[in-house]
């Protein structure tokens, strides 16, 4: 009984640390710390009358838009999404706790199939 637990455990520990890694959006570290960014000190000049400048008009000839077509996600591959994450848990559950644990890895792989798909479809 403790090893079925154990594995359950396991098997709970690592869902875990994987939808975390997942659901993770890392945000880029500046190159050097706010609290050490030092100011360029450099000496003010004074302002020198110029003449005004016009700046030439340039004109581009219009590009044509070109769209590549996004192909949608079918319905058979996500129903075979949703399914093999519900085989997958009925697998996990069936080996930690027999038909019982089968059938509730099933549902709860199929529900995280599911939510899998949803989240991933207009990639």
């Amino acid at each position: 009984m403790m090893r079925k637990e154990l594995l359950i455990a396991a098997f709970g520990l690592i869902s875990a640390v994987a939808v975390a890694g997942w659901i993770r959006k890392p945000e880029p570290v500046p190159l050097v710390p706010p609290d050490q960014v030092i100011q360029s000190i450099e000496p003010r000049t004074a302002p020198v009358a110029r003449p005004a400048s016009v700046p030439q008009r340039t004109y581009a000839a219009p590009q044509p838009v070109t769209q590549t077509p996004r192909r949608q996600r079918s319905t058979g591959r996500s129903v075979a999404i949703v399914a093999g994450s519900a085989g997958t848990g009925a697998a996990v559950g069936a080996i930690a706790g027999g038909k019982k644990g089968a059938g509730i890895g099933a549902i709860s792989g199929g529900a995280a199939g599911f939510v899998y798909d949803q989240m991933t479809r207009n990639r």
